[in-house]
């Protein structure tokens, strides 16, 4: 349990918050490039609890300014995306990409008063269909040269989807490895053969054990962490009979990203990006080490559960997420469908949009959620104090230097399973033919 003074402090996140102060250190996705296909690329943004939007500009330029006109606060995602800028329609100001207004055809002849209206505006990047946006102070730090971004275009396909809960409960499922076993549990196992853009449907790494029959049969994983230079690596050991552990790595990227293997193909990167205080949206690129990402089929597999614009699940809490008893007496621990996303939704709905934490009691299998939350507080408090080179990636570290993280699933021994997993993804990456996948 922690206080309520705490619980704020961890999970509030807009203009002025002590999270938020921490989270506008980094780089946040924004929007999925997609959402600007078509012949308008003009797109509402709400985040980190600030009203923006997003545009392109007729240079192909990027920019995300206030979503407020400065001038009666007209809302410009209705604005007119003409001459090279975004143009208010209450009274015709215009605003470059940087925020700045460059005409006011309204005021009188030779008005120089455009030259002192500035909106805010933030610096943008796209990254392998993300639309990634700074929202701090000073220059924006690179960007870590994690394989998600290392890959081609070709070889990441990224996607969303909204959960109306706080950040910090949907981020805290990804460094919880002991719910897989239960949440995700499937009574009967699918043809692994079928696993192509689902998680957890693959063998066990070089064995002939569907996944979901390994989380079913070993729920009782062995949980250490370790801090790293991006955050928390997370190492789950299930010890298996015969001697042999089942190793799976996964991490967790501060501020609010996780890394974990979904597949032998694939790792799935994962931001938990508030929207507000009480919902977020997750974004995800899937990275393959091998061919070409299916891109077609994967966005086929999503959207049959999300509807658009907005990404929003179609199993929700107003459908009560399609639970069906018959099902989760004979096909799913959950009897919440197939894809686990839904899991997951439900998990940290739930308990409300932002979950009391004065009533929580911590396992030993939350040792990274502990561990997690200590890190956030000293990020919190090194800010506060004006220690801001202390936060992770910002620490002396270069981020271009950060490489990985290694996500991966294998299995040896257990007692050695650092060199075990590093031989296993050092394989894996040596036969990526089509980039460069190796790590220093």
């Amino acid at each position: 349990m922690i206080s309520q003074e705490l619980n704020e402090q961890i999970t509030r996140t807009g203009p002025g918050t002590d999270a938020g102060a921490v989270m506008r250190r980094y780089w946040q996705p924004a929007a999925l490039t997609e959402e600007l296909n078509g012949n308008r690329p003009v797109v509402p943004v709400t985040l980190l609890g600030e009203k923006l939007v997003l545009f392109r500009d007729n240079d192909g330029a990027l920019g995300l300014i206030d979503r407020h006109c400065p001038h009666r606060g007209a809302d410009l995602c209705y604005g007119r995306l003409e001459d090279n800028g975004l143009r208010c329609p209450f009274h015709g100001w215009h605003f470059d990409r940087t925020g700045q207004c460059v005409e006011q055809p309204g005021e009188p002849e030779g008005s120089r008063m455009h030259e002192q209206i500035r909106s805010t505006s933030y610096p943008v990047m796209e990254k392998n269909g993300i639309v990634f946006a700074y929202m701090g102070p000073d220059d924006p730090p690179p960007f870590p040269n994690f394989d998600c971004f290392r890959a081609p275009e070709s070889h990441v396909f990224a996607f969303k989807g909204l959960w109306e809960c706080n950040w910090l409960q949907a981020m805290e499922v990804g460094i919880d490895p002991a719910h897989a076993s239960f949440l995700h549990r499937f009574l009967e196992d699918e043809d692994p053969a079928d696993s192509y853009g689902k998680q957890f449907r693959d063998k066990a790494a070089d064995t002939d054990m569907p996944m979901t029959q390994l989380l079913r049969d070993y729920p009782r994983p062995e949980i250490s962490v370790e801090e790293t230079d991006y955050g928390l690596r997370l190492i789950a050991l299930r010890h298996l009979r015969g001697g042999q552990s089942h190793i799976r790595i996964t991490n967790q990227i501060f501020p609010e990203a996780i890394s974990i293997p979904m597949s032998r193909e694939m790792i799935i990167t994962q931001w938990h990006v508030p929207i507000d205080d009480e919902n977020c949206y997750w974004y995800s690129m899937f990275t393959s080490f091998t061919g070409p990402v299916d891109k077609g089929k994967m966005r086929e597999q999503r959207l049959k559960e999300h509807r658009l614009p907005d990404y929003a699940p179609l199993k929700n809490k107003r459908n009560d997420y399609g639970f069906d008893p018959e099902e989760q007496r004979s096909e799913t621990y959950t009897g919440m469908g197939l894809d686990i996303n839904v899991h997951d939704q439900w998990a940290v709905e739930s308990p409300g949009a932002i979950f009391d934490r004065t009533k929580e009691h911590l396992g030993k299998t939350d040792v990274a959620i502990i561990r997690y939350r200590r890190m956030l507080r000293a990020a919190i408090e090194a800010l506060k104090e004006g220690r801001e080179e202390e936060l992770p990636m910002r620490n002396g570290i270069d981020p271009t230097e950060v490489h990985g993280p290694i996500s991966n699933d294998t299995i040896g021994d257990g007692e050695n399973w650092r060199e075990v997993s590093e031989a296993s993804d050092a394989e894996r990456r040596s036969a990526c033919a089509d980039w460069d996948a190796t790590v220093p």
